[in-house]
Protein backbone atom coordinates (compact mmCIF):
# COMPACT_ATOMS: atom_id res chain seq x y z
CA UNK A 1 0.00 0.00 0.00
CA UNK A 2 1.05 3.54 -1.24
CA UNK A 3 0.85 6.72 0.77
CA UNK A 4 2.28 10.24 -0.16
CA UNK A 5 5.43 11.54 1.15
CA UNK A 6 5.94 15.45 2.16
CA UNK A 7 8.73 17.47 3.05
CA UNK A 8 8.58 19.75 6.32
CA UNK A 9 10.20 22.71 5.57
CA UNK A 10 11.52 25.16 8.63
CA UNK A 11 8.65 26.59 10.10
CA UNK A 12 7.56 26.93 14.11
CA UNK A 13 4.32 26.43 16.79
CA UNK A 14 3.56 29.32 18.88
CA UNK A 15 1.19 29.45 21.80
CA UNK A 16 -0.91 32.66 22.31
CA UNK A 17 1.04 34.52 24.91
CA UNK A 18 3.88 34.39 22.93
CA UNK A 19 2.15 35.08 19.64
CA UNK A 20 0.65 38.15 21.32
CA UNK A 21 4.20 39.00 22.58
CA UNK A 22 5.51 38.77 18.75
CA UNK A 23 2.70 40.42 16.96
CA UNK A 24 0.69 42.65 19.65
CA UNK A 25 -1.96 41.58 22.46
CA UNK A 26 -5.22 40.45 20.77
CA UNK A 27 -3.66 39.06 17.63
CA UNK A 28 -4.87 36.32 15.56
CA UNK A 29 -2.88 33.81 13.10
CA UNK A 30 -3.80 34.82 9.34
CA UNK A 31 -4.41 31.34 7.26
CA UNK A 32 -2.40 31.20 4.15
CA UNK A 33 -3.60 27.74 3.32
CA UNK A 34 -4.33 24.44 4.24
CA UNK A 35 -2.12 21.73 4.99
CA UNK A 36 -2.55 18.27 4.60
CA UNK A 37 -3.27 17.05 8.56
CA UNK A 38 -6.57 18.10 9.12
CA UNK A 39 -7.22 21.37 11.31
CA UNK A 40 -3.55 22.80 10.52
CA UNK A 41 -2.55 25.17 8.19
CA UNK A 42 0.50 27.54 7.12
CA UNK A 43 0.12 31.16 7.90
CA UNK A 44 1.00 34.33 6.92
CA UNK A 45 2.94 35.23 9.77
CA UNK A 46 6.65 34.76 9.54
CA UNK A 47 9.17 35.97 12.55
CA UNK A 48 13.19 35.50 12.67
CA UNK A 49 14.91 32.57 14.08
CA UNK A 50 17.83 33.34 15.24
CA UNK A 51 20.85 30.69 16.98
CA UNK A 52 24.12 32.13 18.61
CA UNK A 53 26.03 31.62 14.95
CA UNK A 54 23.09 33.08 12.39
CA UNK A 55 19.76 33.58 11.91
CA UNK A 56 16.71 32.62 9.51
CA UNK A 57 14.24 35.53 8.70
CA UNK A 58 10.72 35.24 7.48
CA UNK A 59 9.99 31.28 9.21
CA UNK A 60 6.12 30.83 9.14
CA UNK A 61 4.07 29.74 11.78
CA UNK A 62 1.73 27.12 11.26
CA UNK A 63 -1.36 27.10 13.26
CA UNK A 64 -3.43 27.10 14.96
CA UNK A 65 -1.74 28.19 18.45
CA UNK A 66 -0.51 25.19 20.34
CA UNK A 67 0.16 24.57 24.09
CA UNK A 68 4.15 24.89 24.03
CA UNK A 69 6.09 26.98 21.25
CA UNK A 70 7.80 24.37 19.09
CA UNK A 71 10.69 25.68 16.57
CA UNK A 72 11.11 22.59 13.90
CA UNK A 73 14.34 22.79 11.66
CA UNK A 74 16.08 20.50 9.21
CA UNK A 75 19.58 19.67 10.81
CA UNK A 76 21.44 21.60 8.52
CA UNK A 77 19.38 24.54 9.32
CA UNK A 78 20.42 24.34 13.61
CA UNK A 79 23.86 23.76 13.09
CA UNK A 80 24.20 26.70 10.38
CA UNK A 81 22.82 28.84 12.93
CA UNK A 82 24.78 27.28 15.85
CA UNK A 83 21.65 25.67 17.60
CA UNK A 84 21.89 22.12 19.22
CA UNK A 85 18.69 20.48 18.36
CA UNK A 86 17.84 16.87 19.13
CA UNK A 87 15.98 14.27 17.10
CA UNK A 88 12.44 14.58 18.62
CA UNK A 89 8.90 13.25 18.03
CA UNK A 90 6.99 16.69 17.71
CA UNK A 91 6.10 18.08 21.31
CA UNK A 92 9.10 16.74 23.04
CA UNK A 93 10.70 19.81 23.73
CA UNK A 94 12.12 19.02 26.98
CA UNK A 95 16.17 19.95 27.35
CA UNK A 96 15.93 21.06 23.57
CA UNK A 97 18.06 23.35 21.51
CA UNK A 98 17.50 27.20 22.47
CA UNK A 99 17.00 30.32 20.45
CA UNK A 100 15.54 33.86 20.00
CA UNK A 101 12.00 34.50 18.05
CA UNK A 102 11.64 38.05 16.57
CA UNK A 103 8.53 39.41 15.28
CA UNK A 104 7.25 42.87 14.88
CA UNK A 105 6.31 43.53 17.85
CA UNK A 106 8.54 41.75 20.37
CA UNK A 107 11.32 39.52 20.81
CA UNK A 108 10.58 35.73 22.74
CA UNK A 109 13.91 34.06 24.24
CA UNK A 110 13.19 30.47 24.05
CA UNK A 111 15.37 28.25 26.21
CA UNK A 112 14.03 25.09 25.16
CA UNK A 113 11.89 24.10 22.19
CA UNK A 114 13.56 23.70 18.96
CA UNK A 115 13.92 20.10 18.03
CA UNK A 116 14.83 18.37 14.54
CA UNK A 117 11.46 16.51 13.74
CA UNK A 118 12.28 13.07 13.49
CA UNK A 119 10.63 11.43 10.60
CA UNK A 120 7.10 10.14 10.69
CA UNK A 121 3.72 8.64 10.01
CA UNK A 122 0.68 10.33 10.26
CA UNK A 123 -2.04 7.61 9.96
CA UNK A 124 -5.95 6.60 11.33
CA UNK A 125 -6.47 4.07 12.71
CA UNK A 126 -8.05 2.25 9.69
CA UNK A 127 -4.77 3.53 7.81
CA UNK A 128 -2.70 1.64 10.21
CA UNK A 129 -4.77 -1.17 10.01
CA UNK A 130 -4.52 -1.35 6.24
CA UNK A 131 -1.07 -1.03 6.91
CA UNK A 132 -0.31 -3.28 9.19
CA UNK A 133 1.47 -1.19 11.74
CA UNK A 134 0.49 0.17 15.49
CA UNK A 135 0.72 3.59 17.36
CA UNK A 136 4.34 4.48 18.16
CA UNK A 137 5.91 1.54 15.48
CA UNK A 138 8.84 1.85 13.80
CA UNK A 139 8.69 1.33 10.53
CA UNK A 140 11.37 1.38 7.30
CA UNK A 141 9.70 3.21 4.36
CA UNK A 142 11.14 2.69 0.53
CA UNK A 143 11.37 5.54 -1.37
CA UNK A 144 11.62 5.68 -5.11
CA UNK A 145 12.93 8.52 -6.90
CA UNK A 146 15.36 8.97 -9.83
CA UNK A 147 18.89 8.73 -8.92
CA UNK A 148 18.44 8.63 -5.37
CA UNK A 149 16.44 6.01 -4.31
CA UNK A 150 16.82 5.12 -0.83
CA UNK A 151 14.78 3.50 2.47
CA UNK A 152 14.09 5.40 5.80
CA UNK A 153 14.95 3.65 8.78
CA UNK A 154 13.59 4.75 12.12
CA UNK A 155 10.51 6.17 11.15
CA UNK A 156 7.61 6.11 13.83
CA UNK A 157 3.71 5.79 12.67
CA UNK A 158 1.37 7.99 14.32
CA UNK A 159 -1.77 6.96 14.85
CA UNK A 160 -5.05 9.00 15.76
CA UNK A 161 -8.34 9.44 13.98
CA UNK A 162 -7.38 13.50 13.53
CA UNK A 163 -4.31 12.25 11.25
CA UNK A 164 -4.57 12.00 7.08
CA UNK A 165 -2.20 9.44 5.86
CA UNK A 166 0.74 10.97 5.01
CA UNK A 167 4.90 10.52 5.79
CA UNK A 168 6.49 14.13 6.66
CA UNK A 169 10.33 14.52 6.46
CA UNK A 170 12.49 17.36 6.58
CA UNK A 171 14.24 19.14 3.96
CA UNK A 172 17.47 17.49 4.35
CA UNK A 173 15.71 14.05 4.64
CA UNK A 174 13.92 15.02 0.60
CA UNK A 175 17.23 16.33 -0.91
CA UNK A 176 18.87 13.05 -0.39
CA UNK A 177 16.26 11.02 -1.40
CA UNK A 178 15.31 13.22 -4.42
CA UNK A 179 11.34 13.38 -3.21
CA UNK A 180 8.98 15.68 -5.46
CA UNK A 181 5.59 16.89 -4.71
CA UNK A 182 2.93 14.38 -4.92
CA UNK A 183 5.10 11.19 -4.41
CA UNK A 184 4.29 8.16 -2.96
CA UNK A 185 6.14 5.77 -0.77
CA UNK A 186 5.45 2.28 1.17
CA UNK A 187 5.98 0.61 4.24
CA UNK A 188 8.94 -2.65 3.99
CA UNK A 189 9.54 -5.47 5.93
Amino acid sequence: MQFLIETSARHLHVTKEHLEILFGEGYELTKKKDLSQPGQFACEERVQVIGPKGSFPGVSILGPVRPETQVELSASDARSIGVAAPIRESGDIKGSGACKLVGPCGEVELAEGVIVAKRHIHATPEDAAALGVEDKEIVNVKVESNGRSLIFGDVIVRVSPKYALAMHIDTDESNAASVTPGMMVEIVK
